[in-house]
């Protein structure tokens, strides 16, 4: 008789003990959602075909966030940010010429947030960008402004400074694709996420030829950004 129960003893003890295991696999995930508020500088320019020479120029940007944690290691992130961005050209050291374009837009980023840790966490975010222009500025030395003008008006047919204001209008709407990687602290008063971002800009800031008669083929952003954000836990 014992030599049956002994079996049976097994595994009723078996299966206490993979009972919590169970439940625990069968529990749901509770999301998590959190706000926040952050920014950081910028480097941005403008990828000319026919090229411009041209460097980054710096500026900076900042907003609001939203962050929804849907699973474990799975989440998404919305933004809505104020960015200054543009170009600086490049011109012979020796001449006194100079010119910058800051180009200022409300940008939208939505992204997918991946993250691996706990207290300290390795995060990665990747999505498209819309971003909606709300204004832009120039600064142009004199010296540039009158070898401009001397240029034109000897060959008034050539194209001569295509992307200096006046020429072509500013498209409204710029879109791309965002990605960002870095790392979230998780404290007692909130959490703090350092990343570093790239865009790639999609659309162009000048119409291009391959829909209309136009001079440049591409005029797409390229921005380089480093963004501190501050969450708070909502539930």
């Amino acid at each position: 008789m014992k030599s049956f129960l002994n079996p049976l003893v097994v595994c009723f003890l078996l299966f206490l003990g993979a009972s919590p295991l169970y439940a625990q696999k069968k529990e749901t995930f509770k999301g998590e959602l959190y706000i926040g508020a952050g920014g950081g500088p910028l480097f941005s320019k403008v990828d000319f075909v026919p090229a411009v020479p041209s460097g980054f120029k710096q500026g900076i940007f900042g907003g609001v966030s939203a962050k929804y944690i849907s699973e474990k290691n799975l989440g998404i992130v919305v933004e809505v940010n104020y960015a200054q961005r543009g170009w600086e050209e490049e011109f012979d050291p020796a001449s006194d010429f100079s010119y910058s374009r800051t180009l200022n837009y409300v940008e939208m980023p939505f992204m997918t947030h991946i993250y691996a840790g706990k207290k300290a966490r390795f995060i990665l975010n990747l999505g498209p960008q819309i971003s909606l222009l709300v204004g832009h500025s120039q600064k142009m030395s004199q010296a540039l402004a009158d070898d401009l003008e001397a240029r034109r008006a000897e060959n008034p047919e050539r194209s001569i400074g295509m992307q200096y204001e006046g020429i072509y209008p500013l498209k409204p709407i710029d879109y791309g694709l965002v990605g960002g990687i870095g790392m979230e602290l998780k404290t007692g008063i909130g959490n703090f996420d350092l990343e570093g971002r790239y865009y790639f800009g999609l659309g162009d800031i000048f119409t291009n030829r391959r829909t209309e008669d136009a001079y440049f083929s591409r005029s797409a952003s390229r921005v380089i950004e480093a963004k501190l954000t501050y969450y708070i836990k909502v539930f």
